[in-house]
């Protein structure tokens, strides 16, 4: 729990709130929060904001059904910015967006690359493209864990024998693969991080 009593609130009687995936750590809003969006927000679990531009309480989500549910709320070190970790029940932007920062450099960072290839995976489980190899993995589970072993040892030749490029290139596809895998069981990368966060105690 905040302690309001710890943030520094503008004049407005406001406080900037980056907002940010639980999961995959993409930066999805920023907004505000006074003193009763952060009482709100902790009393409910789920992310309530102040609208500058209406002057009122918004709880995120409450039109649109893109709720987020608030699993951390993190302070900075002045004091003067709200970090919010959500599980986002949909996008979070009005537009429809996953993120309001889809504008602007968008080539994709390094941290995104995974949770970018969850939502494909997803996706051609939902739509089986005719040709798709994913929809192919996701139906023949035997298949899946050829691949993960298969990839596996070549990342081990390649990181014995071969170049620090081919390293990367091995690494890349077990990742891949294992990412298909864990989706044919309805389980995510996320999953198991949690269970490294769980050893780290």
């Amino acid at each position: 729990m905040l302690d309001p009593a710890q943030i520094a609130f503008d004049a407005d009687g406001l406080v900037p709130c980056v907002i940010q995936d639980w999961r995959s750590g993409e930066v999805l809003t920023l907004a505000y929060m006074n003193r009763l969006a952060l009482e709100r927000t902790q009393q409910t679990g789920e992310l309530h904001l102040w609208s500058r531009s209406r002057g009122e309480l918004w709880h995120k989500g409450a039109t649109s059904g893109n709720t987020q549910a608030v699993k951390a709320l993190r302070l900075d070190c002045d004091g003067d910015a709200v970090l919010a970790l959500v599980e986002p029940a949909g996008p979070a932007c009005h537009t429809g967006e996953r993120t309001c920062f889809h504008r602007g450099d968008l080539a994709p960072a390094p941290f995104e690359a995974l949770p970018a290839l969850e939502r494909t995976i997803a996706r051609r489980r939902a739509e089986r493209p005719e040709g798709s190899y994913v929809a192919r993995l996701l139906d023949d589970a035997a298949l899946r864990g050829a691949k993960v072993e298969e990839e596996a040892e070549e990342v081990v030749r390649a990181a014995r024998e071969e170049s620090d490029e081919r390293v990367d290139e091995e690494a890349a596809d077990v990742l891949f693969h294992l990412t298909v895998l864990l989706a044919g069981r309805d389980r995510a990368l996320g999953d198991a991080c949690e269970v490294l966060n769980g050893r780290r105690r």
